[in-house]
C-alpha cells in the first residue's frame, strides 16, 4: 500500500474565486510532485486550470523563525544599549508615514529613509477607486524577517519597519511603508530600495484592482517567483494518514 499523508491547501485571491472556498485538506501519496497535486486539485476544481501554465509553482509555507529582532555586525559599545529591531505588521487601519517613521528613529542614527506606495486613480485607461489585498499571513511574515536579515547582512542599518495594509485600499492611500534608519544615508536608501523590490518579489500578498465600472481583476507580482501559478499556496504536509 503506498503512504500518503494529509495536506491542506489554501486558496486565495482569484483562485479561491474560483474553488469557492478558501481551504481544504486533500490525502495524497507522500512523493506526491508538484505536477501531480495540480492534477489532485485541478480534478476537484476543474476551474483553476485557468490559473495553471507550463511552469506551475507550488510555495510551500516554511516553519516561522522565532524572535524578531537582529544585532547588525560590528557592533560598537555605543550600541550596547540600542538594540537593532525589525518590526513587522499587517493591519487593515489606515497606515500613518509618522508612526511609522517614529518606530526606526535613533540617536545613533542621521539617516531615515522611507518608501510609501499608495492606491493610484488609473490602470491603463480604467479609473480605479480602490485596491483589495490579501496575504497568507503566516508565510508573508516569515519572508518579511527573512528580508530583513538580507539587509543586514548587506548593509550597517538600524531599524527596520514594514507595515502592509489588508483589505480595501482607496485611492491615495498607503498600502504599504517601509522605513530604514542608519547612521549614514546611504544604507538606508539602498536597503529601502532592495526591500520594496524583495517584498514584491517574494511575499505572499495578492491585490485586487476595483474600477468604477464595479468591475474588478486580481493582478500579478511581475517580478513574484510564483507568478506563473499566480494564486494557490500549499502548506507542508500536516499530518500522516492512517
Amino acid at each position: 500500500m503506498v503512504p500518503r499523508c494529509q495536506v491542506e491547501v489554501l486558496y486565495f485571491a482569484k483562485s479561491a474565486e474560483i474553488a469557492g472556498i478558501r481551504s481544504e485538506t486533500i490525502s495524497v501519496p507522500q512523493e506526491i510532485k508538484a505536477l501531480q497535486l495540480w492534477n489532485e486539485i485541478e480534478a476537484r476544481h476543474p476551474g483553476l486550470a485557468d490559473v495553471r501554465n507550463q511552469e506551475t509553482k507550488l510555495p510551500l509555507s516554511l516553519p516561522l523563525v522565532e524572535g524578531s529582532t537582529f544585532e547588525a555586525p560590528g557592533k560598537d559599545m555605543n550600541e550596547v544599549e540600542e538594540k537593532s529591531k525589525d518590526i513587522i505588521k499587517f493591519t487593515s487601519e489606515k497606515l500613518s508615514v509618522d508612526e511609522v517613521s517614529q518606530l526606526v528613529i535613533s540617536p545613533l542614527c542621521g539617516a531615515i529613509s522611507l518608501f510609501v506606495g499608495t492606491t493610484r486613480n488609473n490602470f491603463e485607461g480604467k479609473k480605479v477607486i480602490s485596491l483589495e489585498y490579501e496575504a497568507y499571513l503566516p508565510m508573508a511574515e516569515n519572508e518579511i524577517r527573512k528580508i530583513c536579515s538580507d539587509i543586514r547582512q548587506k548593509w550597517p542599518v538600524k531599524h527596520i519597519a514594514v507595515f502592509h495594509r489588508l483589505g480595501l485600499v482607496p485611492v491615495t492611500e498607503a498600502s504599504v511603508i517601509i522605513a530604514v534608519s542608519s547612521a549614514h544615508r546611504a544604507a538606508s536608501l539602498e536597503a529601502v530600495s532592495y526591500a520594496i523590490d524583495a517584498l514584491k518579489a517574494r511575499v505572499p500578498i495578492w491585490k485586487k484592482e476595483i474600477y468604477e465600472e464595479s468591475s474588478s481583476s486580481w493582478k500579478r507580482n511581475k517580478e513574484c517567483f510564483w507568478a506563473t501559478s499566480n494564486i494557490l499556496v500549499a502548506t507542508a504536509v500536516i499530518s500522516d494518514a492512517k
